[in-house]
């Protein structure tokens, strides 16, 4: 979360944000060297409320369309697609969707979440009998996650987005299990109080083995983090490092050009590499939440699962930046793995950013393939495994979608219930989520869960009071399943 609350940043003026929230780079207002937390949680508090009345689940959409060399255009024959229109109309919407993992062959049809009828006839999809896009040669058709997967005869797979495209894809129930060591984690601050010896001892307790904070290329924050850091290193755990740069300048106002934002990334991310370098720090998240910064996202309560919810002209600005941050990162530290960090159902953002394109679907652009895909997931937001986005529609998997679009460690680097919760409910919740996080850690390539946060100033989020004090009952549910559950 970490400031990312865009909708009662409309309603104050820049000049009366005298200390900025922690994290909070990712917020209009603020210029990109400033992060505290005075305004934290409660900008927190209104976001998650204006999120709740996002409600249903998700019509998956993404950035343009594109057929691989065994999704290539077919004009299907009248015939054809009579044989498609008739085996749709044999099965009835009101049937359900089909089980996951059902398949055409041997099913002759497939039902969705939103009640289409899936068919193959001669090499070519059908939805409802009409051509699904552009297709041919389609061997298999797969139902799984709740996502339609198809692959040709050459063997390569595609995922299917409502704007009409396939996306190229591997097999998603190809398990992928994720590497030991890192998975559960704790989120913190630059300022806190406590000494890195004790956030040491805390996170020990808890048998949080990474600690993710944020810095830009700025003092206190880079002496501070790099403390932390090297405390970190002596005890054996690591440090997930947030480069929590912003697209704005020190007078709060947005970068004028792709490039001026690229320089400025590319400064933080060489300067906070080559600080925390030396203290085996080897993960760093190249920005927080940036696809939900108020120039970015067209309106806060977009889920982020179709191109139009996101800014098109200021898309490059946020574009720069996360190549910036990335680029100078690696000419500190070639083997370094870094992360791009979405939220919500920001699906959208991360394929336009994965293939090159703008939101208005034109191509040729700057491609960002990161190392590490990064998630926030609220309560409010939904089921991470059957997350739902704008309107009523299906919900989907979404760390199957991103082990298969992408290829690569998936992590939640904040989680946490609502800020309103009861600790009875939020420790119920933490149990439930970890459950679901663990089983899927072998399967989903799920490489850390990091809860949102050790300390929050208040009863919102912490699990641990500022004076060091365990909250409970939370405090013991996250304790007892990482107990029960070795890494």
């Amino acid at each position: 979360m970490f400031g990312t609350e865009q909708t009662p940043i409309t309603f104050l003026a820049r000049e009366t944000l005298v200390r900025p929230c922690r994290f909070g780079m990712a917020w209009a207002t603020w210029p990109e060297y400033f992060t505290g937390y005075s305004y934290m949680i409660n900008y927190r508090r209104v976001f998650l409320r204006n999120m709740s009345a996002m409600t249903g689940g998700l019509v998956l959409t993404a950035c343009g369309g594109g057929s691989g060399d065994d999704a290539a255009t077919s004009a299907a024959s009248n015939s054809t697609n009579g044989v498609a229109k008739s085996a749709a109309s044999s099965r009835s919407s009101s049937s359900g969707p089909s089980p996951d993992g059902t398949t055409i062959p041997s099913a002759t049809s497939i039902i969705d979440k939103s009640g289409i009828v899936w068919t193959v006839v001669g090499g070519v999809v059908y939805q409802n009998g009409v051509p699904a896009s552009s297709t041919s040669n389609v061997s298999l058709l797969l139902w799984y996650g709740g996502l339609i997967f198809q692959v040709g005869t050459g063997g390569q797979f595609y995922a299917w987005n409502t704007i009409g495209a396939w996306y190229g894809c591997s097999d998603p129930r190809v398990a992928v299990a994720s590497t030991p060591g890192t998975f559960y984690g704790m989120n913190g601050h630059y300022d806190y109080t406590f000494t890195p010896a004790q956030i040491v001892s805390m996170l020990k307790a808890l048998s949080c083995t990474i600690y993710r904070v944020g810095c830009v290329n700025a003092e206190p924050q880079l002496t501070a983090v790099k403390n932390i850091a090297q405390a970190l290193q002596t005890a054996g755990l690591k440090t997930f490092a947030l480069i929590d740069a912003g697209m704005y300048d020190t007078n709060g106002k947005l970068y004028t050009s792709e490039s001026i934002a690229y320089s400025q990334g590319y400064s933080n991310g060489a300067a906070v590499a080559a600080t925390l370098m030396p203290y085996g720090v080897t993960m760093y998240e190249c920005g927080n939440e940036l696809t939900r910064d108020s120039s970015i996202i067209v309106n806060s309560a977009y889920a982020g699962n179709k191109p139009s919810d996101f800014n098109n002209t200021n898309w490059p600005i946020m574009r720069g930046l996360m190549r910036g941050m990335i680029a100078g990162v690696k000419s500190v530290q070639p083997t370094a793995k870094c992360a791009i960090n979405f939220t919500v159902v920001d699906i959208a953002a991360a394929d336009c950013l994965w293939n090159g394109m703008q939101p208005d679907g034109s191509r040729g652009y700057p491609v960002i393939n990161w190392d590490i895909t990064t998630w926030h997931n609220y309560q409010v937001y939904g089921d991470i495994f059957d997350i739902g986005t704008d309107g009523a529609g299906p919900g989907i998997n979404l760390p199957v979608y991103c082990k298969a679009r992408y290829g690569v460690p998936f992590m939640l680097s904040e989680w946490n219930a609502n800020p309103e919760d009861t600790e009875t409910v939020r420790a119920s919740y933490v149990t439930e989520q970890l459950g679901e996080f663990y089983q899927a850690r072998n399967t989903d390539n799920i490489q850390s869960v990091m809860l949102y946060e050790l300390d929050s100033g208040d009863d919102t989020y912490g699990v641990v009071t500022n004076a060091a004090v365990p909250i409970q009952p939370t405090y013991n549910a996250l304790q007892s399943f990482a107990d029960a559950n070795a890494d």
